[in-house]
């Protein structure tokens, strides 16, 4: 069967193209996108840059997402928690709040988590710029031992110094702080062991039991979590230390720890230090 006039031609033109047909537009664009890159030739330290500002910015672009989510799904949202609680936990934290002289809410807050102790402390100051221990909490679930987290599934709760990632108002264990593990410096230390898979997921929330997080009782959960919402969560820092180190030295040499160890010790006792040191019945003494 003869073929119309011009086919065979449009053909040979294409094979010449490219060889294959109808996909050597394909090759085409491949190649030219690969010429293009070739030709600007981006600095590695540029697309390292790109890369830690998206760690640092993932969690501002993740909460309104989250939040649409959240209402989509008919979930609670954390206004939803607010409304809920709101009144509840500053009426609670009234006498407290006074007793330090802090209006509430508080400008900042620091949330410092003793794994030997398990004691969970909480520091507020005003505009003044000043600490004031507000209260203590007792954890009351925790799992692992003494030292930083170092992969997915030890059971350890990390050792550092970190910040509120997000909330999570429909926790299953009532109301949940995320964690921001592993930040910027475990990634850092990671690397230089050789070390991946380092888990995440680290909460600070309710009930009585955890793996791996800060389990501190529904009661607590709710004031920690009203606390950081209306404190706003870029104000709340979190320490996270195998022992209160401005009474008492790191513990001894552990088994396999990291070489860095004393260098993440020293650098919490730094943190704890600015808060001051609180006296046996509870109260601050200023360094």
């Amino acid at each position: 069967m003869s073929q119309p006039a011009g086919v065979g031609q449009r053909r040979s033109r294409k094979e010449k193209i490219g060889g294959r047909g109808e996909n050597a537009p394909v090759v085409l664009r491949e190649t030219a996108a690969m010429t293009i890159m070739r030709e600007m030739k981006i600095p590695l330290i540029i697309l390292l840059a790109l890369c830690v500002c998206a760690i640092v910015f993932q969690a501002q672009w993740r909460r309104p997402i989250i939040a649409v989510i959240q209402i989509m799904k008919g979930k609670k949202t954390v206004d939803d928690r607010v409304a809920q609680f709101g009144a509840t936990v500053c009426a609670r934290l009234a006498p407290a709040f006074e007793q330090v002289d802090v209006a509430y809410p508080p400008k900042k807050m620091m949330l410092v988590g003793l794994k030997a102790e398990r004691m969970l402390e909480v520091w507020i100051s005003g505009p003044d710029g000043e600490w004031k221990h507000l209260k203590n909490y007792p954890i009351l679930g925790m799992s692992g031992k003494l030292g930083p987290k170092l992969k997915e599934g030890d059971m350890q709760v990390p050792e550092g110094i970190y910040r509120v990632e997000s909330l999570n108002p429909n926790s299953l264990y009532h109301l949940a702080l995320r964690v921001n593990y592993p930040n910027l410096e475990d990634l850092r230390r990671a690397g230089e062991d050789g070390r991946t898979e380092l888990g995440s997921d680290i909460m600070i929330h309710g009930k009585n039991c955890s793996i791996g997080c800060l389990a501190m009782g529904d009661e607590a959960a709710e004031d920690l979590f009203i606390l950081a919402t209306q404190t706003g969560i870029d104000n709340v820092s979190i320490i996270l230390s195998p022992v209160d180190l401005r009474s008492r030295p790191a513990p001894l040499q552990m088994t396999a720890a990291p070489k860095w160890i004393d260098e993440l010790y020293s650098s919490i006792k730094t943190e704890m230090e600015k808060l001051g040191e609180l006296t046996t019945n509870g109260a601050c003494k200023l360094r």
